[in-house]
């Protein structure tokens, strides 16, 4: 078997492994020794699949201590992303333009159920985001924090873990490509209004309302980055 492909065939069972013995992030994995007569295989085939785990946020090797189960983060689909977009940039693609328009469909595609049932709670909390984004906008920018902390309260209530964690992911690797890109200036009382409209239309618990106003949100930057 080619090298790769046994390394590949390793971490499938160690990820078998981890699926079958129910083990969650934090708990020890077996010991190297363990593995190794476990899966029928070579220490050295053992060490290289736990090392692409490891790589993949899967597995955690302590040194001295043991490998066990990773964070389980997406990280590496994070990384991935951006590398990607600005790779797909400096070759003359409209990559943050795209990586905006899927994060577009997300969140407008999950508007009008949040509008459907939002908690008292969430409510407040978005007033305190829009409240905060007026004062940073007089100050002459809307920090990217506040920004960034109302679109992952804007879906709280619709308790999925795994939409929170992508919507956060495609969020980190925007601004890591934007970062190094520079999408432009943008004026930050324009900021501040979209997201009022958008918390507006969700106090009334308008759905259609609530999609035009993230429709709106997001051709604003789509024009801007299009520029």
């Amino acid at each position: 078997m080619a090298r790769g492909t046994l390394s590949e065939d390793v971490q499938a069972q160690i990820k078998q492994l981890i699926l079958e013995r129910r083990l969650t992030p934090g708990d020890p994995l077996p010991t190297e020794a363990e593995l190794v007569a476990l899966l029928d295989v070579s220490r050295n085939s053992v060490r290289e699949a736990l090392k692409a785990l490891q790589a993949m946020r899967i597995v955690e090797i302590r040194h001295g201590f043991g490998t066990y189960v990773g964070p389980l983060t997406l990280e590496p689909f994070v990384e991935g992303v951006a590398f990607r977009a600005a790779v797909r940039h400096h070759q003359g693609e409209s990559s943050l333009y795209e990586l905006m328009e899927v994060r577009e469909a997300l969140e407008s595609g999950l508007i009008a159920a949040v509008a459907r049932d939002l908690p008292p709670e969430d409510l407040a909390a978005l007033k305190g985001l829009v409240d905060r984004m007026g004062e940073e906008a007089a100050a002459g920018q809307v920090n990217r924090s506040t920004d960034r902390a109302f679109h992952l309260a804007l879906y709280r209530s619709l308790g999925n873990q795994l939409l929170s964690d992508v919507l956060d992911a495609f969020w980190d690797a925007l601004r890591r490509v934007s970062d190094d890109l520079a999408d432009g200036p943008r004026d930050p009382r324009v900021t501040h209004h979209q997201h009022a409209e958008i918390v507006a239309a969700l106090e009334d618990g308008d759905g259609d309302r609530a999609v035009e106003a993230m429709h709106r949100h997001f051709g604003d930057i789509r024009r801007r980055l299009a520029e």
